[in-house]
């Protein structure tokens, strides 16, 4: 079954949502540039409220990786999740300090993104849409043939994250901005896309 990952948690009655409904993941964005931003400080006060069972994730963007592994040392979250330009060099130095599993992301705009995903030696990757956070969806057919197992973010709403499961059985699907009204998570959304994924 696929897997489900709710992106972006900033307040305490989301997590409310999220035990309600168990996601696989939830996760927390520490890049400071984004609108769903948290502090280590704060991720901890909302991993503390979730249920043992939903496993957090750090979302990273160019960050040192001693700030990452800090993360996952004190316990506020599961994996860490690299969403800017870190490389084979710098997953080295991450796996020198943590054995924390660690998700690479790759935008997707062509074939070669996909093939150089594979060749990630990350634990997971997760396929986007641009830099991530944009709302927007890639051409799914371009990951027919894919060998391993991935994430699949972008654009994902209730509307169509039960056709992306059925066409391509992700691992996991990543959902941000389609579960969210005026910029702020929706239970009923949140409610209506984990129902249709679990329902495939």
């Amino acid at each position: 079954m696929t897997k489900v990952k709710i992106c972006g948690l900033t307040r305490e009655c989301e997590t409310e949502y999220m035990n309600r409904w168990h996601p696989d993941f939830c996760g927390f964005i520490f890049a400071g540039n984004s609108r769903r931003y948290v502090s280590r400080e704060r991720a901890a006060v909302l991993k503390a409220l979730l249920s043992p069972e939903i496993r957090t994730v750090g979302v990273f963007v160019n960050a040192r990786p001693e700030a990452a592994a800090a993360c996952a040392g004190e316990g506020i979250i599961d994996l860490i999740q690299l969403h800017g330009q870190e490389d084979e060099g710098y997953l080295k130095a991450l796996r020198e300090l943590t054995d924390c599993p660690v998700i690479q992301a790759f935008s997707v705009k062509e074939a070669e993104d996909i093939r150089r995903a594979e060749e990630s030696s990350a634990d997971y990757i997760l396929l986007d849409h641009g830099a991530g956070g944009t709302g927007k969806c890639f051409n799914w057919k371009l990951l027919s043939g894919l060998k391993r197992p991935y994430f699949l973010a972008g654009g994902l709403t209730p509307a169509n994250v039960e056709r992306a499961v059925r066409l391509y059985r992700p691992y996991a699907v990543d959902i941000s901005s389609g579960v969210e009204t005026d910029g702020v998570k929706d239970p009923i959304k949140i409610e209506t896309c984990i129902r249709r994924i679990k329902d495939v």
